[in-house]
Protein backbone atom coordinates (compact mmCIF):
# COMPACT_ATOMS: atom_id res chain seq x y z
CA UNK A 1 0.00 0.00 0.00
CA UNK A 2 1.59 3.56 -0.99
CA UNK A 3 1.70 6.04 1.84
CA UNK A 4 1.04 9.02 -0.89
CA UNK A 5 -2.66 10.39 -1.79
CA UNK A 6 -4.29 13.05 -3.21
CA UNK A 7 -7.31 15.01 -1.51
CA UNK A 8 -10.03 16.37 -3.73
CA UNK A 9 -12.26 18.71 -1.49
CA UNK A 10 -15.60 19.93 -2.54
CA UNK A 11 -17.77 22.33 -1.56
CA UNK A 12 -21.45 20.99 -0.27
CA UNK A 13 -23.23 24.32 -0.28
CA UNK A 14 -22.96 23.52 -4.61
CA UNK A 15 -25.68 21.37 -5.32
CA UNK A 16 -23.98 19.40 -8.25
CA UNK A 17 -25.31 16.62 -10.39
CA UNK A 18 -23.14 13.35 -10.13
CA UNK A 19 -21.90 14.54 -13.36
CA UNK A 20 -20.92 17.72 -12.57
CA UNK A 21 -18.94 16.42 -10.00
CA UNK A 22 -17.42 14.19 -10.96
CA UNK A 23 -15.73 16.05 -13.58
CA UNK A 24 -14.96 18.71 -10.95
CA UNK A 25 -13.07 16.38 -9.12
CA UNK A 26 -11.69 14.68 -12.22
CA UNK A 27 -9.86 18.61 -12.74
CA UNK A 28 -9.41 18.99 -9.48
CA UNK A 29 -7.19 15.23 -9.97
CA UNK A 30 -5.27 16.18 -12.63
CA UNK A 31 -4.88 19.87 -12.03
CA UNK A 32 -3.47 19.22 -8.24
CA UNK A 33 -1.10 16.35 -9.50
CA UNK A 34 0.76 18.44 -12.03
CA UNK A 35 2.02 20.43 -9.69
CA UNK A 36 3.48 17.54 -7.47
CA UNK A 37 7.73 16.86 -7.92
CA UNK A 38 8.72 13.99 -10.18
CA UNK A 39 9.47 11.36 -7.44
CA UNK A 40 6.08 12.20 -5.22
CA UNK A 41 4.19 11.61 -8.77
CA UNK A 42 5.65 8.17 -9.70
CA UNK A 43 5.34 6.55 -5.81
CA UNK A 44 2.18 8.21 -5.72
CA UNK A 45 1.34 6.42 -9.07
CA UNK A 46 3.38 3.10 -8.42
CA UNK A 47 0.84 3.06 -5.34
CA UNK A 48 -2.48 3.29 -7.03
CA UNK A 49 -3.28 6.84 -7.29
CA UNK A 50 -4.83 6.79 -4.14
CA UNK A 51 -7.34 9.32 -3.77
CA UNK A 52 -10.01 10.82 -1.19
CA UNK A 53 -12.92 13.07 -1.73
CA UNK A 54 -13.91 15.15 1.08
CA UNK A 55 -16.39 18.25 1.62
CA UNK A 56 -16.43 21.51 3.47
CA UNK A 57 -19.53 24.13 3.81
CA UNK A 58 -17.95 26.75 1.43
CA UNK A 59 -15.81 29.25 -1.02
CA UNK A 60 -14.63 30.32 2.58
CA UNK A 61 -13.09 26.87 4.00
CA UNK A 62 -12.00 25.98 0.32
CA UNK A 63 -9.75 29.28 0.47
CA UNK A 64 -8.83 28.47 3.90
CA UNK A 65 -7.85 25.19 3.52
CA UNK A 66 -6.05 26.02 0.23
CA UNK A 67 -3.28 28.21 2.05
CA UNK A 68 -3.17 26.25 4.47
CA UNK A 69 -1.84 23.37 2.03
CA UNK A 70 0.17 25.76 0.18
CA UNK A 71 2.37 26.98 3.74
CA UNK A 72 3.00 23.28 3.37
CA UNK A 73 4.08 23.20 0.83
CA UNK A 74 1.72 20.39 -0.81
CA UNK A 75 0.63 20.89 -4.10
CA UNK A 76 -3.08 22.63 -5.22
CA UNK A 77 -5.44 23.32 -7.59
CA UNK A 78 -8.59 25.14 -7.27
CA UNK A 79 -11.08 24.41 -10.01
CA UNK A 80 -12.98 27.13 -11.51
CA UNK A 81 -15.96 26.18 -13.71
CA UNK A 82 -16.23 27.60 -17.03
CA UNK A 83 -20.13 28.29 -16.14
CA UNK A 84 -21.66 26.64 -19.39
CA UNK A 85 -24.16 24.28 -18.11
CA UNK A 86 -25.20 24.27 -14.46
CA UNK A 87 -23.18 27.07 -12.94
CA UNK A 88 -22.41 30.56 -13.25
CA UNK A 89 -18.96 31.14 -15.19
CA UNK A 90 -16.05 31.58 -12.40
CA UNK A 91 -17.66 29.56 -9.97
CA UNK A 92 -15.06 27.51 -7.26
CA UNK A 93 -16.28 24.19 -7.28
CA UNK A 94 -13.10 22.19 -5.45
CA UNK A 95 -10.10 22.31 -4.47
CA UNK A 96 -7.38 19.43 -4.96
CA UNK A 97 -4.01 18.49 -2.99
CA UNK A 98 -1.65 16.71 -3.20
CA UNK A 99 -0.59 13.80 -4.35
CA UNK A 100 2.02 13.93 -0.96
CA UNK A 101 2.52 11.58 1.64
CA UNK A 102 -0.32 10.92 3.71
CA UNK A 103 0.73 11.80 7.28
CA UNK A 104 1.07 15.57 5.34
CA UNK A 105 -2.07 16.00 3.93
CA UNK A 106 -3.89 14.11 6.90
CA UNK A 107 -2.35 16.88 8.88
CA UNK A 108 -4.39 19.69 6.80
CA UNK A 109 -7.69 17.31 6.29
CA UNK A 110 -8.20 14.84 8.83
CA UNK A 111 -10.94 16.76 10.36
CA UNK A 112 -12.61 17.10 7.23
CA UNK A 113 -15.58 14.79 5.97
CA UNK A 114 -15.86 12.02 3.17
CA UNK A 115 -18.31 12.90 0.54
Amino acid sequence: MSDYKQCIVIRDDLKLSKGKLAVQVAHAAVSASEWADRTTLEKWKEGGQKKVVLRVANTRELFELKEVARKHDLPTALIQDAGLTEIKPGTITVLGIGPAKEEAIDKITGNLKLL
